[in-house]
C-alpha cells in the first residue's frame, strides 16, 4: 500500500467509498487508525500523530476538510513530506478548489496517489459507478439493470447507493437484473418509500400520511413502501448498538452500511428507546405480511404501521 493518498473532488459519495476502501484495507493489515479534522486542529496536532512509531508499528493518519486547515498548521504537513516514514500511510481529503491550493500542490509533488471524486456527468459514469457499487457489496449486476437504475434514481449518487443497498438486501441470490429495479423502483425517478419513511421515523405522523397517499396516488408499490420501512428500521437498529465514539467510516464495514447511511441514522435515533424500536419493528413485520396479502387493505395497513412507528418514535409505543 502508498504510503500517500490525496482523495480529492467534491462529490462526497466517491469520497466516502475511497476513503473506505483504503480503511479497511489498513485495518486487514492491522494498522493504527487517527482520524483528524483539519478544520479543528490546533498546533502540534498533526506532528504528534505523526511522529515516529517508537515500536515501528504500522499506523495511518487520516486529515479531512484538507482544504480548511489552519495556516498555522500547514508546515506540519510539508516537514513530514520531505521526509515520510515508511511505516505510516496518510490519507489526505480535500474538496477541491482554490484553498489551500498552496498545500496541495507539496502532496502532489511529493507523489501521493490521488483519487479523483468530482461530480460525475456522464451517463457511462454513473453506469459504471452503480456496476462497482453492485460489486463492492457482492453482486453483479446486469448492463440492463444498471442502465434502468441510474434512469429511475437520476444522478445523485448517494441516493443511487441507498438504492444499491436496498435491491442487494432484498433481491434473492443471483445476477441483479432489470426486472429487480422494476419491482422496487416501479420504473420512477423518486424513492418516494424512503420519503415516507423518513418522515415516519422523525414522528411526524401527520406529514408522513400524507406523503404515504402521495406516494399511492403516483403509483409506489406498497411492497415498495414496507421495504423502504424495514430498511431504515435496521439501519436504526444496528447504529444503535454501536459505539457512538467511533467514526462513522470506521464502523462502515461491520455494519455494512455506508458511512452516511450510519450519520443519517444516528441523527434519526433521537427521540428513540430500546422499546420504541421493538414495536417498530413489530409494525413492519405485521405490514409486510398484511400488504403481501394477509390483510383485504394493503394501504389501511400501512397508515397504522407508520402511525405505530411515529408514536413509538416519540417514546409512547403503542400494542400491534
Amino acid at each position: 500500500m502508498d504510503s500517500l493518498y490525496l482523495i480529492l473532488g467534491s462529490e462526497g459519495a466517491l469520497a466516502d467509498s475511497a476513503l473506505l476502501k483504503l480503511t479497511t484495507q489498513l485495518k486487514d493489515e492491522n494498522a493504527e487508525l487517527t482520524t483528524l479534522s483539519a478544520s479543528e486542529v490546533i498546533v502540534g496536532d498533526i506532528a504528534d500523530a505523526l511522529a515516529p512509531s517508537l515500536f515501528s508499528e504500522r499506523r495511518a493518519l487520516v486529515i479531512k476538510e484538507l482544504q480548511d486547515l489552519p495556516e498555522e498548521s500547514r508546515d506540519e504537513i510539508t516537514r513530514y513530506l520531505d521526509n515520510t516514514d515508511p511505516t505510516t500511510t496518510v490519507i489526505f481529503i480535500h474538496k477541491g478548489g482554490v484553498k489551500g491550493k498552496a498545500l496541495l500542490d507539496a502532496i502532489k509533488k511529493a507523489k501521493a496517489t490521488i483519487i479523483a471524486c468530482e461530480p460525475l456527468k456522464k451517463e457511462s459514469e454513473k453506469q459504471e459507478f452503480v456496476r462497482n457499487l453492485f460489486l463492492d457489496l457482492g453482486r453483479k449486476a446486469s448492463p440492463a439493470a444498471v442502465s434502468a437504475l441510474v434512469n429511475a434514481v437520476g444522478g445523485d449518487l448517494r441516493e443511487l447507493s441507498a438504492a444499491c443497498s436496498q435491491i442487494v438486501s432484498d433481491a434473492p441470490a443471483g445476477t441483479i437484473d432489470e426486472a429487480h429495479v422494476e419491482k422496487f423502483h416501479q420504473g420512477r425517478i423518486e424513492t418516494t418509500g424512503f420519503d415516507v419513511a423518513d418522515i415516519a421515523l422523525d414522528g411526524n405522523l401527520a406529514q408522513a400520511l400524507i406523503t404515504l397517499r402521495s406516494a399511492i396516488a403516483t403509483g409506489t408499490d406498497p411492497v415498495m413502501i414496507t421495504s423502504a420501512l424495514a430498511s431504515a428500521i435496521r439501519g436504526l437498529a444496528k447504529v444503535s448498538g454501536a459505539n457512538r465514539n467511533v467514526k462513522s467510516f470506521e464502523l462502515a464495514g461491520s455494519l455494512a452500511m455506508a458511512p452516511w447511511q450510519i450519520d443519517k441514522a444516528r441523527r434519526q435515533l433521537a427521540g428513540w428507546t430500546p422499546k420504541g424500536l421493538i414495536a417498530a419493528v413489530s409494525a413492519v413485520a405485521q405490514a409486510d405480511a398484511d400488504v403481501k396479502g394477509a390483510a383485504s387493505d394493503p394501504i389501511y395497513a400501512l397508515e397504522k404501521a407508520i402511525s405505530e412507528i411515529a408514536t413509538a418514535r416519540n417514546g409512547r409505543p403503542i400494542s400491534v
